[in-house]
């Protein structure tokens, strides 16, 4: 039987690390093997260009560059890791996947979303998330969570330098994304603590990917 593929999004700091890891402990506790990825990245390669893309290495050649280089990354991430991994019965949990392109390239940089599809076609090759979870929250939490979790002193990658403008404008991408797409997207309110988000995201996941909902909550006692 092939794999499910969960894709999260949502803007920066919204917690995708956290409740994918709480996540992956619940569906390995049914007893699934669990593959937890990400992107830009991934895969060898794939890593390589998200320092390029992070770093801001890729800014100055503009959004459509920027978009480029992720469909590149993304397609050695999914013939490499995501796709083999599906076809021998793996969950695939991965941090962003098409749907942030369309949100940070297309709708907050100007790429035509008919760029943005084409490119997703040919780098995702048919590979389309069985449900994407979108993490929603405002992006003032969001960006207090993302300057804690680097320390103090860290510097801003690439997006989370960004004015407080550009992180409402992708808050809004994300949601419009999750709106026109229900059937695929589950949009998660991601405010408050890290369990009651899980909760938010077990619910969505198991109904509609129909799993046993009867399962203790990541991290419980046994």
């Amino acid at each position: 039987m092939p794999g499910r593929f969960v894709t999260f999004e949502g803007g920066e700091g919204v917690g995708k690390s956290t409740q994918i890891r709480l996540l992956a402990a619940r569906l390995r506790a049914l007893g699934r093997e669990v593959v937890v990825t990400r992107e830009p990245g991934g895969s060898p390669r794939a890593e390589a260009l998200r320092e390029t893309l992070l770093g801001g290495g890729a800014k100055r050649f503009g959004p459509l560059a920027e978009t480029i280089l992720v469909a590149s990354a993304r397609a050695d991430h999914v013939d490499r890791v995501i796709r083999p991994a599906i076809a021998r019965g793996d969950d695939v949990l991965c941090d962003r996947f098409i749907d942030s392109t369309a949100a940070y390239q297309g709708a907050l940089g100007g790429v035509p979303p008919e760029t943005i599809r084409a490119l997703a076609d040919v780098a995702a090759h048919g590979c389309r998330p069985d449900i994407t979870l979108v993490l929603d929250a405002s992006p003032a939490s969001g960006l207090a969570r993302a300057r804690k979790r680097a320390g103090e002193g860290a510097t801003a990658d690439r997006f989370e330098a960004e004015n407080l403008t550009f992180h409402e404008r992708l808050r809004d991408a994300f949601r419009a994304i999750a709106k026109s797409e229900p059937e695929r997207c589950a949009l998660i309110d991601a405010e408050g603590s890290e369990d009651q988000v899980a909760e938010r995201v077990w619910e969505a996941v198991s109904r509609r990917l129909g799993l046993a909902v009867a399962m203790p909550a990541a991290g419980a006692a046994e």
